[in-house]
């Protein structure tokens, strides 16, 4: 059940912390940082959260106004969950506790790792040069499709297809993780058949070879 339980301390700290301090809250915002998404997109990307405990974060953070559900327009017309604009205000917070958090040591075995958490270290920690022509990559993880766009030395990740890609990458998160640690590892994966790419491999290799350290804004997830 949604908790309404609160430190009953006046300091903005925990204040903030009445508002996304349960468990699961800031990676439900997480989650949302790159876009809307559906009930059961969340609850994909969460499998360590049971349905109820993911509805009642959602419930929690709505009631809050973190969060807001909204009904796509046609021909998708589903209910999707998204970041106010309050809410959006968490996504430096949230980066910022990644960085933060990437020494602490890996949890026992087996971990998830989601696609936006793989995307989100991608978008902070590319950096195309300033002259490089700009491209579109089409990117499948784990059957969820997301564009990205790359111009004048900036990455830009959002869900969803695009009309004409320069490239197309169909793997998993954990496969791109890897990619993003170790490029040069492509064409073994290619021929393992982990990962498919139609298109222009070129422009992928140079979106791959433009992450070359972490950025200070975010936590690098863990090669796997």
């Amino acid at each position: 059940m949604p908790t309404s339980r609160s430190y009953g301390d006046a300091c903005g700290i925990a204040r903030a912390l009445d508002v996304v301090g349960e468990r699961w809250a800031l990676l439900v915002v997480r989650e949302l940082l790159l876009g809307p998404q559906r009930f059961s997109d969340l609850r994909r990307a969460l499998p360590g959260a049971s349905s109820n405990v993911v509805a009642d974060r959602l419930r929690e953070l709505e009631s809050r106004e973190v969060v807001h559900r909204r009904k796509l327009a046609p021909p998708a017309s589903s209910w999707v969950y998204d970041l106010t604009a309050w809410g959006r205000e968490l996504e430096p917070i949230v980066l910022a506790l990644g960085s933060w958090g990437v020494r602490v040591p890996l949890p026992g075995t087996p971990t998830t790792l989601s696609a936006t958490s793989v995307l989100l270290f991608l978008r902070a920690a590319a950096r195309p040069a300033p002259t490089a022509p700009a491209t579109t990559c089409r990117v499948e993880l784990d059957d969820r499709v997301w564009t990205v766009r790359t111009a004048a030395g900036q990455v830009q990740v959002e869900p969803g297809e695009t009309s004409r890609p320069d490239a197309c990458l169909r793997t998993d998160p954990e496969t791109l993780n890897a990619l993003l640690n170790d490029p040069g590892a492509l064409d073994v994966a290619l021929s393992g058949g982990s990962v498919v790419v139609t298109g222009d491999l070129s422009a992928l290799r140079l979106l791959l070879r433009a992450v070359s350290a972490p950025s200070p804004t975010v936590g690098r997830p863990s090669a796997s």
